[in-house]
This record gives C-alpha cells, sequence and structure tokens, in this order.
C-alpha cells in the first residue's frame, strides 16, 4: 500500500524543480522516490551535507588579496588563457 508525503516548498522552488526532472525525463515524484531509495542505501544523506567553512575562507582571502591590490582575470581572460593552454597542449582539462 502507497503512502503520501506532503512537503510544503516555495513556488519558484517546485517550478525549478519540476522543469529540471522534466529535462531528465521524470516527474518530482519519481525523482523523489529516487531520493528516499538512495538515502537508505546510503544509510544517510546521499550526498554531503556539511558548513561551507571552505567557501567562507576563500571568500576571506579573496576580499584580503583585492583590498592589498591583487586583480583577478575577467571571464573572457580565463577562457582566452585556458584556449591557449589547450592549444599548446599543456595535458591541463579546462
Amino acid at each position: 500500500m502507497a503512502k503520501t508525503i506532503q512537503v510544503r516548498v516555495d513556488e519558484h522552488l517546485k517550478d525549478s524543480a519540476d522543469m529540471l526532472f522534466s529535462s531528465l525525463g521524470l516527474d518530482t515524484s519519481t525523482a523523489i522516490r529516487m531520493f528516499l531509495v538512495a538515502s537508505i542505501e546510503a544509510s544517510g544523506i546521499p550526498f554531503a551535507v556539511a558548513h561551507s567553512a571552505n567557501r567562507d575562507t576563500a571568500i576571506r582571502e579573496a576580499i584580503s588579496y583585492r583590498k592589498s591590490g591583487g586583480e583577478f582575470l575577467t571571464a573572457e581572460q580565463s577562457l582566452t588563457n585556458m584556449r591557449s593552454a589547450l592549444k599548446k597542449g599543456t595535458g591541463h582539462e579546462f
């Protein structure tokens, strides 16, 4: 016998999730069932759940670097450097 789970979520979250799952050939109910099965198989949440200490540290370091006069590449400069490295055959994957 099937049981029903009801969850209240923000309308935007629900619509976004519906579109994502649809693009994967799933409906949201199937995606949720997949999450539940994966959780049981993993004996826990099937992905890392943690505080973002590394991200916070990286942000603080970037702010400090910028305040000390350091400059960052623009997105276009980064892409140009990556394309140049690929053409040179550095072995890096970008």
